[in-house]
Order: C-alpha cells, then sequence, then structure tokens
C-alpha cells in the first residue's frame, strides 16, 4: 500500500509539474485564449469592453470653436516605461522549475541602456523593421538597448505572437519610450534650413557685389562697363 501511495504522488507531481510547464509555454507564446491562467483575465476583458460600449455616448457637434491648449514641449518629450510592473508569475516559476523574470530596471539601468543605445547609433540609423527614418513618430527602448518604432515593434509582436527582440531574440523585454529619434530629426531641419537661408544671403550678396564692383578681368570689365552705359538714362 505505501508503495502505490509513493507511486501515485510521484505520478501527481508528474502531472502538476507538466501542467505547469504547459501553461508556462502558452502564456510565453502569449496565446491567452489557450492558457489556464489567462481564461478569466480575457472574460473580464470582455466584459469590461460590453460595458463600455454600453456606456458610450453620443457626442454633438454644436459648431462652436473651442479653445486649444498647447501641449508643453517637457510632457511631450518625457521619457516613460510601458510595462511598470513585472508580470505576475506562473505555476511552473513558482514550483522552481524555470527561472523567475529579470526584475524591473531602475532609472540608473535604464540611464545606462540609452547610453549603449547612443554609442551604437541606433536612433541616427533607420528602424531596423520598416527602414524608415524615425523622425517624429513614437519611438520605444528596449532593455536590450535595440531602438524601434513604436508602431512597428506592436505589429512584429502581433505577427509573431511573441514578446522577443526582433534584432537580439532576446525574450519578455522591458520597453521605455524615448523621443531621441524625434530631437535628431529636430536638429536636422533646423541645420537644413539654415544651410538654405545661409546659402539665399550669400547668393543675394554676391549678385549684389557681382552689378556695384567692376571685376579685374579686362573682358569681364569691358561688358560691365558697356553694361552700364545701356542701362544709364539721362535725366
Amino acid at each position: 500500500m505505501l508503495k502505490n501511495k509513493g507511486h501515485s504522488s510521484k505520478k501527481d507531481n508528474l502531472a502538476v509539474n507538466a501542467v505547469a510547464l504547459q501553461d508556462h509555454i502558452l502564456r510565453d507564446l502569449q496565446l491567452r485564449n489557450l492558457s489556464v491562467a489567462d481564461h478569466s483575465k480575457t472574460q473580464v476583458q470582455k466584459k469590461e469592453n460590453k460595458s463600455l460600449k454600453r456606456d458610450t455616448k453620443l457626442i454633438t457637434d454644436t459648431g462652436l470653436k473651442k479653445t486649444m491648449q498647447c501641449p508643453n514641449l517637457e510632457d511631450s518629450e518625457k521619457e516613460y516605461v510601458l510595462d511598470p510592473k513585472p508580470p505576475p508569475l506562473t505555476l511552473a516559476q513558482k514550483l522552481g522549475l524555470i527561472g523567475p523574470p529579470p526584475p524591473q530596471l531602475s532609472s540608473d539601468e535604464w540611464e545606462k541602456v540609452k547610453q549603449r543605445s547612443l554609442l551604437q547609433g541606433d536612433s541616427v540609423q533607420p528602424c531596423p523593421i520598416c527602414k524608415e527614418e524615425f523622425e517624429l513618430r513614437p519611438q520605444v527602448l528596449l532593455s536590450c538597448s535595440h531602438v524601434f518604432h513604436r508602431a512597428c515593434l506592436q505589429a512584429f509582436e502581433k505577427f509573431t505572437n511573441k514578446k522577443t527582440c526582433p534584432l537580439c531574440r532576446k525574450n519578455q523585454y522591458q520597453t521605455r519610450v524615448i523621443h531621441d529619434g524625434a530631437r535628431l530629426f529636430r536638429i536636422k531641419c533646423v541645420t537644413r534650413i539654415q544651410a538654405y537661408w545661409r546659402g539665399y544671403v550669400v547668393r543675394k550678396w554676391y549678385r549684389n557685389l557681382r552689378e556695384t564692383v567692376p571685376p579685374t578681368d579686362a573682358k569681364l570689365r569691358k561688358k560691365f562697363f558697356e553694361k552700364k552705359t545701356q542701362d544709364w538714362k539721362p535725366a
């Protein structure tokens, strides 16, 4: 009898471990509809969506102009973490079958990650996913120091159904919103406008110089005075 009890307990432990590992794999793949732990959350989200649809009210446009408040530049360029809370532990992690997720990065650690990204020049280069410049579009920095468009990263996660970095394949990364690409794009636009304006001023100054100062070359000097005599009209 004791042998049978010990054998049955081992079977129970194996079954619990198998279910825990299966649940962890499903949550890692973000298959929420199949995950045991997230099934109740999806039902709660559906109920919340239904309640939001019921609570929506029709807003009529009166045609009156509303005073728009200008957004503060400091608020628009404020950096913040998208996932401030760590994900809940799965059953496999609680049983010690799989290691726990990495702790949340502090502000100093995020600063080191950002400095590493600046040294690599990620914000200067195009987005690795869409191969376009960052410009003024929202930009995200991962805990592995790689930078992407926020919309591109969301589309990549939705397509692959995983939370892995597109470059280094790091799992369960942490994300922070930054504005380095927008800042560099503004600097580039300002320098381009300044270069165009300086070119216009120099061309205008040189045109006036050609019209007022006679050249030193004999042929050009002759043409200069011939033009002056042709343009001159007696009073």
